[in-house]
């Protein structure tokens, strides 16, 4: 998800038995490197932390979740690990009746909470969801704070992070309380691990690895720390973040193709943002169009939700629709992220159920893909080295 203001968020939660189940971290292959010699080397490294996610599914997958504490005791909350913010934010007692579904921080029943009381809200670009956001419908009120926060069983003491005391009903139906943030500046609880010994890449920070699968697949996890090699095949091709991209993780593509095919328009140079907290895929207005007049005549807008597309229902496997994203590694060398024309579809219209949204949202001055994407590539985010990388993943 994207903030319009701040930066970008989700909230909300369900305890780990009640959505997880009773979650233990599997036994994986983890693999970092060896930090340098220096201050970081001489304190005793953390080892690197598997995290499993749970998938919110509502015709398509969603958001993906998963535990993490806080406070003294620690109180244990689900959050979306969201490349498209850099804070944390979840429900609070505070917040009552408006954040009911989710379970919620009673910051009063921990002994190391500090009441920032700075208070702020957020409105959102992309939902929780596949419907697009109109006006404030995505709004949450905040009030800032310091605990004791945990994930993976490693913990950041005085941790900045946000309550949520109000939200929009759009939040309503969300398993999860709230967010944390993963963005491209080590912030909040992520350099709190980085300062306590976190293992480094890149000679200068950490980073941390995504396998966001489907709901038929399952067994997702975000490996912070490390990569697991059991979930890729090959070796990951890296591509640099630009300069100047500051919390944003982003690519420069050179075009964009469908059905091998392309059009002057898809083949502008664009910066494309990569976004775990957001479940499709957002384009401006005329590059979503020119996607779709490659694929069928017969996907049109929405009028009913505007900024969406659709066809009927019974079209939808007959259709080829594969959407090569092209981008160029480290290296030089060209690559395509792509995504299968299985995506096409992410469910029909609540409005009219003979008719399936289709994956692309328009919305102008935005270029970004989510879990459409993310979740056919395992996906590491180099923070000290300011690059992504991506390798094919297994069982997907």
């Amino acid at each position: 998800m994207l903030f319009t203001v701040l930066t970008n968020a989700v909230y909300f939660m369900c305890t780990i038995s009640g959505v997880l189940g009773e979650v233990t971290p599997q036994t994986i292959t983890l693999s970092s490197r060896g930090h340098p010699s220096g201050s970081f080397s001489r304190r005793r490294a953390l080892s690197p932390a598997n995290v499993p996610l749970a998938d919110f599914f509502l015709g398509t997958d969603l958001q993906w979740f998963g535990n993490i504490s806080v406070g003294t005791p620690p109180q244990i909350l689900t959050v979306v690990f969201d490349t498209g913010s850099s804070s944390l934010e979840f429900a609070s007692t505070i917040c009552g009746q408006a954040c009911s579904n989710q379970v919620q921080f009673d910051s009063s029943k921990s002994t190391t909470f500090v009441d920032g009381g700075r208070t702020s809200s957020i409105t959102f670009a992309t939902g929780v969801g596949v419907d697009p956001v109109v006006g404030a419908n995505y709004k949450l009120t905040l009030r800032s704070g310091k605990d004791t926060v945990s994930v993976g069983g490693l913990s950041a003491p005085n941790t900045n992070l946000f309550l949520i005391t109000n939200q929009t009903p759009k939040f309503n139906i969300d398993p999860f309380s709230g967010i944390q943030g993963m963005g491209a500046t080590a912030q909040g609880f992520f350099a709190s691990l980085i300062s306590q010994g976190l293992p480094l890449i890149t000679g200068s920070s950490a980073l941390f690895s995504l396998y966001l699968t489907p709901k038929s697949v399952g067994k997702a996890e975000l490996t912070i720390g490390g990569m697991d090699k059991t979930k890729f095949s090959g070796t990951p091709v890296f591509a640099s973040v630009p300069s100047g991209s500051g919390n944003i993780w982003q690519l420069n593509s050179p075009g964009l193709s469908v059905n091998g095919k392309t059009t002057s328009l898809l083949k502008t140079r664009r910066s494309i943002i990569f976004d775990s907290g957001t479940s499709n895929v957002l384009f401006s207005t005329d590059t979503a169009e020119a996607i779709y007049a490659l694929i069928s005549p017969d996907i049109k807008p929405n009028a009913a939700e505007p900024g969406t597309y659709g066809i009927a229902c019974d079209r939808i496997s007959s259709l080829p629709a594969v959407i090569d994203i092209g981008f160029t590694s480290q290296s030089g060398v060209p690559f395509n992220l792509t995504i299968p024309s299985s995506e096409l579809s992410v469910g029909p219209f609540a409005s009219d159920p003979s008719t399936c949204q289709t994956l692309i949202n328009a919305f102008d001055g935005l270029e970004l893909v989510g879990g459409s994407l993310l979740k056919h590539y395992y996906s590491i985010w180099d923070v000290g080295g300011q690059r992504l990388g991506f390798a094919p993943s297994v069982g997907v």
